[in-house]
Order: C-alpha cells, then sequence, then structure tokens
C-alpha cells in the first residue's frame, strides 16, 4: 500500500498515483475521504483505503466511491453497516487498532471481540486489520516492539475467534528498517517512497534518492552597506558591504517563515545564508561579496554542484520534521516531472 496523503507528501496526489500505479502499486491510503475521491476521478481503480476517521453523513460518499473505510468503534461500524443495506451495497472495511497512539482506533483490550462481531454485521465486508507505530525509526524500538507483541495477541485472539482477514497491515517506512517480525500481508511505506528516512538520524545511511527538489531563480540583486537591515523588522543586519539576492518565494509557498535567518540556499553550486525576515512571497539571500545575476537557480531543497540540502536539514533547522517540509509546499508552487518513464504531468 503506498501511502499518498498530505498531495503524496507534497509531491502531487494524482501524477503520484499514476506514476505508482503503473509501476504495479496494487493498494494505496489516504488521510481523507476526499483525497481518496479525488484519486478515484483521476481514474485510479485500485483499491483505496482511507486511514483517517469518519463521520456519519460521509459513509455514503464512501460507498459511492468504492473506497476501503476505517472502523475504529463499535458505534463507527454499526453506522456503516446500517448506510450500506440501506443503499444495498457492501462496504470494505479495515478495523484500526490503538496499540499506543491513542488516536483513533479500537483499544487493544477490546478490538478482538469487536473484529467478531463487526464481521457478522451484514452489509459489510470485514477486509483488513492494522496498527500504528508511535516510534519505529529508533535508536530506541523498545515501545514499536511492545506495540508489535499487542498487536499480535489482537490477531491471535481473532483466529481463535475464526476469524482471519486478507490484508494486515502495520509496517511503515521505519518499521521496514527497524523491525522483523512483520511480513504480514501487506506493508505501507510512506516517506521512503520519496526518497527520505524517517529519521534525521538515518539522513544519508538508508539507501535512498530524494525525488522532489526545489528550485527558483534570482529576480532582484543588488548591493547593500555594513549596517544595513533587511525585510520585516530587520531581524538581520549587514555585517559589511555586500550583495543580496532575492528570491521570489516565501511561507505563502511552503518555506516556512521560522527559517528566517537559519536556512541555506544553493547558487553557483555554493552555500549562502538566507537573511533577514522571510515574508509571504520574498526572501533575501546574503551573497556577500559575490556576485550573482537575476535569473540565476538558487536551489532550496536539491543538488547543485557537489553541495546538498534535504527536508531533514530544513527540518532541523525548523525544529520540525522532514514530513513537515515536503508537505507544506503549496498549489501555487509548480510540480514538474521529469525522468524516465513519466508521462508529461503537470499541476
Amino acid at each position: 500500500m503506498a501511502i499518498l496523503k498530505a498531495d503524496a507528501y507534497g509531491h502531487g496526489l494524482v501524477p503520484i498515483a499514476r506514476k505508482f500505479a503503473d509501476l504495479g502499486v496494487d493498494f494505496f491510503g489516504v488521510a481523507f475521504l476526499e483525497e481518496g475521491i479525488q484519486l478515484r476521478q483521476a481514474g485510479i481503480e485500485a483499491p483505496i483505503l482511507v486511514l483517517g476517521g469518519l463521520v456519519g453523513y460521509q459513509v455514503k460518499h464512501f460507498l459511492d466511491y468504492h473506497l476501503d473505510i476505517t472502523a475504529s468503534s463499535l458505534h463507527k461500524a454499526q453506522q456503516i453497516s446500517e448506510e450500506a443495506r440501506r443503499i444495498g451495497r457492501t462496504a470494505r472495511v479495515h478495523i484500526k487498532v490503538d496499540t499506543g497512539m491513542n488516536r483513533i482506533g479500537v483499544r487493544v483490550q477490546n478490538a478482538a471481540v469487536f473484529a467478531l462481531e463487526a464481521a457478522k454485521m451484514p452489509g459489510l465486508e470485514l477486509v483488513g486489520v492494522f496498527t500504528h507505530f508511535v516510534r519505529a525509526q529508533g535508536p530506541d524500538i523498545e515501545l514499536a516492539q511492545q506495540q508489535k507483541e499487542l498487536f499480535q495477541g489482537v490477531l491471535d485472539e481473532m483466529k481463535r475467534g475464526g476469524l482471519e482477514v486478507p490484508f494486515v497491515h502495520v509496517a511503515n517506512s521505519a518499521a521496514l528498517y527497524n523491525l522483523d517480525g512483520l511480513d504480514y500481508s501487506m506493508v505501507r511505506p510512506g516517506i521512503t517512497l520519496y526518497g527520505y528516512p524517517a529519521g534525521p538520524h538515518l539522513d544519508g545511511i538508508w539507501d535512498l534518492k530524494p525525488s522532489l527538489s526545489v528550485h527558483t531563480e534570482i529576480v532582484f540583486f543588488k548591493g547593500i552597506r555594513k549596517g544595513m537591515g533587511v525585510g520585516y523588522m530587520h531581524s538581520w543586519q549587514a555585517p559589511r558591504d555586500g550583495w543580496l539576492a532575492t528570491l521570489p518565494l516565501g511561507y505563502g509557498d511552503g518555506y516556512p517563515r521560522i527559517l528566517s535567518n537559519r536556512a541555506d540556499v544553493l547558487i553557483g553550486g555554493k552555500r549562502y545564508p538566507q537573511v533577514g525576515n522571510i515574508s509571504m512571497d520574498q526572501a533575501m539571500i546574503w551573497l556577500d561579496g559575490d556576485k550573482h545575476g537575476v535569473g540565476e537557480e538558487a536551489v532550496l531543497i536539491g543538488e547543485q554542484g557537489k553541495e546538498r540540502i534535504g527536508a531533514w536539514e530544513l527540518a532541523q533547522k525548523a525544529d520540525t520534521v522532514a514530513y513537515e517540509i515536503l508537505c507544506g509546499w503549496t498549489p501555487r508552487v509548480p510540480r514538474i516531472y521529469e525522468g524516465k518513464g513519466w508521462k508529461p504531468y503537470t499541476s
């Protein structure tokens, strides 16, 4: 199951889904109903599981678009069953077991009994059971091991009750690398599909190649004097006479304001610091004594020459995670898909 939530981690939901489908991926996972509908409307025919919660009025839409539903309580399962019977359809359901995340899901001690009851409900086909790890990326995986044991206990109790389901899935990106004994019927990688490990301590260790890079170009270039302030609130002042470049993007595009005076960009194969507060639409770069003209490429994420800036680097400087950096690029930023086997998708 390829995870495509949050616009395929910022990469573009429909183009990425089509690419994965071309490559033979046979199951997809999204977070919300609307994402599943968008995939169906784009012609994706493979099973799609909506991993998030739902409210009763949404059930009909799940059934209309043939989307697999996550059931996390007896009440939810009853709502699904009633709506499926009302319109004469069968709902495909996966049970979410809460082994420690405490978001959604039926608690471990109730999970097997719930599954056995749900499997008997008319209009409901129980096809899957799953859980999610709190921390599987390590280095400490003790909690993940405990969750794995709890989940296996639920499966064992279900089996003793005469119930087995075709799709059992728990292995996310981190678990695929760090945990053994998860060879169930399906895995559901997310961030690794896009070329990033699940934690900063693994960056450069896992053999992954990032699929996304973020490029812009200089739109203004000028000299400034020592002591002159830059941007809103003058949070940075030039330490000496030098050159300043302006880039045409800011937090309105997904370049977080918290990176102000923290991040680097690549121009001409060299690192330069971003200076001054990042604004909604513009960011300034201190070139010191170097000169770079209007139209020159600037790389925010990616490689240029021998230098590389990755999403985990920006994430650490922004006190967040690479997931947020990748998912944060707004629709205002064009996505261009290149490389072998790509159709001319644009968005």
